[in-house]
């Protein structure tokens, strides 16, 4: 399976907002499946003709949403649709404990 995403430069739309949409999309769609990983942000920025910091804010935004998760020197993969609110979840319980103490 090959990640086909298309930048268009003419359009209003920044370039790292048209990768997330179109990554998201995808992901959403089950077109890419959870687990699927994404090319490296050098590898597809060359890919893509687009500058490292671009594809790196789309991914960052993209974890932040949820749609993906970074594993470190293993790599960015698409995340299940329930780890964000499970993330969000822990998050909050924990606060909340640290603030009962």
């Amino acid at each position: 399976m090959t990640l086909k995403i298309v930048i268009d430069p003419a359009a209003a739309t920044a370039p790292y907002e048209q990768l997330r949409t179109q990554i998201s999309a995808k992901a959403r769609s089950g077109a890419l499946p959870v687990g699927y990983r994404l090319p490296t942000v050098r590898g597809l920025a060359e890919q893509l003709g687009l500058a490292a910091n671009t594809v790196a804010k789309a991914y960052r935004t993209l974890e932040g949403d949820g749609v993906i998760e970074t594993r470190g020197r293993n790599g960015t993969f698409v995340a299940a649709a329930g780890d964000a609110a499970e993330r969000e979840a822990a998050a909050a319980a924990q606060a909340y404990a640290e603030r009962a103490q």
